[in-house]
């Protein structure tokens, strides 16, 4: 069993049934998000969580984190660095086993996923 952070429109969504107790996943979901918005795109004066990139991460019963998220778009100059910057942020959360991060691109990402908190920071209004 494991514990299933789901962002959607970045709002998350917990789907506790994990073998940990609830608190240490409440708290590791809770890092886990802190650790994901000091993420940054290059480009984007945004986080990566609130830009809607993270899709889905997954804290298995061993702490292992598996995180999906996705790229603006497939030619992102940053594809090669964001999936590291990503993995190295979730790793550094105290509890956290060994990280994976895959990239996927269905569903496709739009700007309807980005948080209020985006559309202020990049005047999308």
């Amino acid at each position: 069993m494991s514990e299933t952070i789901q962002a959607s429109e970045a709002q998350p969504r917990f789907d506790t049934q994990s073998a940990l107790p609830t608190e240490e996943t409440e708290r590791l979901g809770t890092d886990i998000v802190a650790a994901l918005k000091t993420v940054f795109d290059p480009e984007i004066p945004a986080d990566i969580y609130e830009l809607g990139l993270i899709y889905k991460v997954d804290i298995k019963d061993d702490r292992s984190v598996d995180v999906q998220m996705t790229l603006t778009t497939p030619n992102c100059p940053a594809a090669g660095e964001l999936p590291t910057m990503v993995e190295n942020a979730v790793a550094s959360v105290p509890g956290v086993g060994p990280v994976s991060v895959n990239v996927v691109w269905e569903p496709t990402w739009t700007p309807d996923r980005m948080s209020d908190e985006a559309r202020l920071v990049l005047n999308m209004w």
